[in-house]
This record gives structure tokens, C-alpha cells and sequence, in this order.
């Protein structure tokens, strides 16, 4: 299997932060800004002019035949530009949302409220390719108390269980689209990086990390490559 995790394009909260170096006003769901959409097609463009397989020789570039996506809004909104451009489904993946859940902070200092998230119908206007578990109903697929950090590693290990359950010993090449802070359990999941640390990966918008597993190995090719943008496009 080789893995391509991508984290989504630039979303309003994104530029939100980049702006004020707060959270204030935030969105709990937040769509993309102009530049995550261009984005999302510059990573969808490389992603499509990548080599079918089977790759010619080890560590090199190959065409995915999966992607996933997280059910939030920046993510699915990503993640369609990719699998529109690959011709593929894209399967929604709750468990790839990112840490903290669906939630917007409350008045009182410190205090997050998880909220809902979006609807079967809501979902399936964003993506017409989009493919939901059944669980997910009108209601909102999130609909939990903000996630706090010890849900977060076990959700973690969850994802990369589920992963090599599926595609482990194949030659199926996944994306996930996904998001920035749950990178880093998923990584600490992934290699067992179960100390406490105090350093910090970053993934920028779009950034891509490549791992490729060999024997059930998972091997990290490259982290946070942003290549298939300008240098005013990194965000």
C-alpha cells in the first residue's frame, strides 16, 4: 500500500488565523477561501499526472485509486476536487475529522461546545461523489461533546487499524484528506511515537506526506511537500 495524506485547502478559519493570530469568529465548519480552491485543483492536477501502476521503480510516484475524506466541510470540499479529477468515488470517513470535533467555543473562557456537524442531504450537495457510511443521518454526523486529547490518540489508532485493514499487503495506492493537528496522532499512531514530545509537524494547506508500507512497515517517504504550489499559494 502506499498512503498519500493530504491535508485540506485553506479554509475560512485558516485565513481567520493567518490574519488576526486568533479565533475569534471562527466557524465550527468553515468552507474554503478563494485560494483553497485553487489549491485543491493545483493538488488534484499533480495528483492526476501522477504514473498508473505499477510504479517503476521503488519510492516513485503513483495514481491513487482511493480517496477518503473526513465529513467536514473543508475537507469534503477538497477532497471532491480530488476525485473528481481521478475519476474515483469519494468515501466519506467520519473518524478523519479533525482533533476536537465539530464545536464552536462558548462564552465562558476555555469552554468548547461540540455541535452537530452536517446532514446525509447537506453532505451530499457538497459532492455528488460523495459516498457516506449509513450511520450518517440528517441530524449531523458528529453530534458529540468537544473531543478531548486522549479520545484523539485513540481515534488515532482507530484510523490506522482501519487503513491496514482494508488495503494493508495490497498494491492500492489511498488518499486520505484530512487535517493538520490530527496528522500528528495519526503519525504518533502510525510509528508508535507513544512518549510525550513536545515538538510539532506541520502540514501546510494541501501539503501532501507520502508513506509507503513494505512487509507491513510503514515507511515515511516524505512529509509536508507542497511542490505542486507558487510560493503565494503556501499557506
Amino acid at each position: 500500500m502506499i498512503l498519500y495524506y493530504i491535508r485540506h485547502a485553506q479554509s475560512a478559519n485558516n485565513a481567520l488565523w493567518d490574519a488576526t493570530g486568533s479565533s475569534a469568529g471562527r466557524s465550527d465548519d468553515p468552507a474554503l477561501t478563494a485560494t483553497g480552491e485553487i489549491q485543491a485543483h493545483r493538488v488534484a492536477a499533480w495528483l492526476t499526472g501522477l504514473p498508473e501502476p505499477p510504479a517503476a521503480h521503488r519510492h516513485a510516484e503513483v495514481r491513487p485509486n482511493h480517496v477518503y475524506c473526513s465529513l467536514m466541510r473543508r475537507a469534503v470540499l477538497t477532497g471532491s476536487v480530488i476525485a473528481d479529477a481521478l475519476s474515483l468515488p469519494l468515501q466519506g470517513w467520519p473518524d478523519l475529522h479533525e482533533a476536537g470535533g465539530v464545536y464552536l467555543d462558548g462564552e465562558v473562557e476555555g469552554v468548547r461546545h461540540g455541535r452537530p456537524g452536517m446532514g446525509r442531504s447537506q453532505l451530499q450537495n457538497l459532492s455528488s461523489n460523495l459516498q457516506l457510511p449509513l450511520e450518517v443521518g440528517e441530524e449531523g454526523w458528529y453530534n458529540r461533546p468537544f473531543e478531548e486529547q486522549p479520545e484523539r490518540a485513540l481515534r488515532a489508532k482507530r484510523v490506522v487499524k482501519e487503513l491496514i485493514h482494508h488495503h494493508g499487503g495490497t498494491s492500492d495506492c489511498v488518499v486520505m484528506v484530512s487535517h493538520g493537528t490530527f496528522y500528528n496522532y495519526f503519525i504518533d499512531a502510525l510509528f508508535q511515537l507513544e512518549a510525550e514530545r513536545d515538538g510539532w509537524m506541520l502540514m501546510h494547506n494541501t501539503g501532501v506526506t507520502k508513506i509507503e508500507f513494505h512487509e507491513g512497515v510503514p515507511v515515511l517517504v516524505y512529509t509536508n511537500r507542497t511542490a505542486h504550489l507558487p510560493g503565494d499559494l503556501i499557506t
